[in-house]
């Protein structure tokens, strides 16, 4: 099965792109928290670890992946993984793999989507209320109010907006050109907030100096380093290259048959890897610990949107570099959101037959449907708890990544094997040695995630997360509705994203499954 698709216009355009897919939020708001909070240096090194042995070889798995699933004309991963896995089993036992993985990518492009334009949107607002200076009294209440306040979610719909522009102008003429711009601008912002970091000094205590937040991320402590924190970095490593999403498949199709993707895989991780940590590590960690101290700087969303406004109040110029950090994580949010937006209009495309710019707009309505509970819940609620959110972050956001990744890499590597092999090294100007393929791909990285996937499941019962009634709401009624409707949007999205799969892949492979005989592609 093939037919004509849209390529990329150009290696750099392909390679930012794709660096903005993986270039996020992660990166800048997500990443310096995360290291704080388990242990700054100590974290760093599962971290490195887990890039290597996780990020690097699934990297390329799943560009594989995709450029070969896209010369069959498919740009999903439902039918992706379908024709993957026929090479080794039963197509009726293929299309259960392609169906699970299908499900869980369109669960991750909506409800990951869902939050992560909301906080797009934040961050627009902030850009423009960091120059006009009207959180500067307290910034902490001010993000309370704000996002209790209906008219600031204009910003959400302004951030919709761009996404839907974007997409609809298809690869070249809109994710392209967007990258091209974005990327750029984002390094420049990230530059400039690092040499501001690095030039702070003490402001508030002597013992809280730019430099020694820096020392904090880069000298490990090796008595903080736990399971807890290993098993954060092995979240982190997807979350940032946006693994186990079906996002670098989906960009991975339209590239053509013989492109380089060991090439753009290592470009990718670079960039994406100087992002988060040089300029994540070095802009964001030492303003947070020069003005609030070590502990000042573990603060999830309130790092973000409460914290770090409150030091731009009170610094030199603050006004100016606040617009630079929330333009920063803006830029940032929509190159990846323009990704998971993408494989949605994908999906329209070759299921419903929906034109491009037709599917973009029938996208922007579905977002505003999904993403309409987090709005509710601070709007009905008077709190910025954001409990909804939190429930569909921790199993759309962190949890099933990892089981899709598991299972990419138990196909390519322990089914496909050899051809798995073939095919990524087509077209590569350095090829991926056999012995490699062999220690990461078929041992270490499926045993790794193994490993973090039990040590994963085993801290979220300890933690609650199994309970009817989660151990982190049970002292706060109020939010236990919005916890159950977070599960129930969740579950009803998976069903929703098996069916969905499993009928697209028969449709296309109809006779072969229904004979349970693989016919050659």
């Amino acid at each position: 099965m093939t037919e004509s698709r849209e390529n990329w216009g150009s290696k750099i355009g392909l390679i930012l792109a794709m660096a903005g897919n993986a270039v996020g939020l992660g990166n800048f708001w997500r990443f310096p928290y995360v290291a704080a909070s388990n242990g700054g240096g100590a974290f760093m090194v599962p971290y490195f670890f887990a890039l290597i042995v996780i990020g690097i070889p699934i990297m390329l798995v799943e560009w594989s992946i995709g450029r070969y699933g896209g010369k069959h004309g498919h740009g999903t991963l439902g039918p992706m993984m379908y024709i993957q896995a026929k090479q080794a089993m039963s197509p009726k036992k293929a299309i259960i793999v392609g169906s699970l993985c299908g499900m869980i990518a369109f669960a991750v492009t909506i409800l990951v989507n869902s939050y992560y334009n909301h906080i797009i949107g934040w961050s627009l607002g902030f850009a423009i209320h960091s120059l006009l200076g009207t959180y500067k009294s307290d910034p902490g209440a001010f993000f309370g109010a704000y996002v209790q306040d209906p008219k600031m979610l204009v910003f959400w719909v302004i951030s919709l907006g761009i996404l839907a522009t974007a997409v609809m102008k298809g690869i070249q003429d809109g994710i392209e050109s967007w990258a091209k711009i974005m990327m750029p601008v984002l390094y420049v912002f990230g530059i400039i907030l690092g040499i501001r970091a690095l030039t702070l000094g003490s402001p508030i205590n002597p013992d809280w100096s730019s430099l020694k937040g820096l020392n904090f991320v880069w000298n490990p402590d090796f008595s903080q380093l736990s399971w807890s924190s290993a098993i954060a970095a092995a979240g982190q490593i997807f979350f940032t290259l946006s693994l186990g999403m079906g996002i670098i498949q989906n960009y991975a199709s339209y590239l053509k048959p013989d492109e380089d993707i060991i090439t753009a895989s290592v470009a990718t991780v670079s960039l994406n890897e100087f992002a988060e940590v040089v300029l994540g590590g070095t802009a964001v960690i030492p303003i947070a610990y020069a003005f609030l101290g070590p502990e000042g700087i573990k603060g999830s969303i309130g790092l973000a949107f409460m914290a770090l406004p409150n030091v731009f109040s009170t610094m030199t110029g603050g006004g100016i570099f606040g617009a630079l950090w929330f333009l920063l994580l803006f830029f940032a949010g929509i190159t990846s959101a323009i990704a998971m937006y993408n494989y949605l209009v994908a999906l329209l495309e070759e299921d419903a037959g929906i034109d491009r710019k037709k599917g973009a707009w029938i996208v922007f309505i579905g977002y505003l449907i999904v993403g309409a509970p987090i709005a509710l819940e601070s709007v009905l609620t008077k709190s910025a708890n954001l409990m909804y959110f939190t429930e569909v972050d921790n199993w759309i956001g962190n949890y099933l990544l990892i089981v899709l990744g598991l299972i990419e890499i138990v196909v390519i590597g322990w089914c496909v094997k050899d051809s798995a092999l073939e095919e990524m090294n087509k077209g590569g100007l350095w090829k991926v040695p056999k012995w490699f393929f062999r220690l990461f791909h078929q041992f270490l990285t499926p045993v790794t995630i193994i490993t973090f996937l039990v040590f994963f499941t085993r801290d979220y019962w300890i933690q609650g997360n199994f309970k009817l009634i989660p151990s982190y709401v049970s002292s706060t009624p109020e939010f236990i509705p919005w916890v159950n409707l977070g599960r129930a949007v969740v579950i009803i999205v998976l069903v929703i994203g098996f069916i969905q799969s499993y009928k697209s892949i028969k449709s296309k492979y109809t006779k072969e499954i229904e004979n349970n005989k693989a016919m050659n592609l």
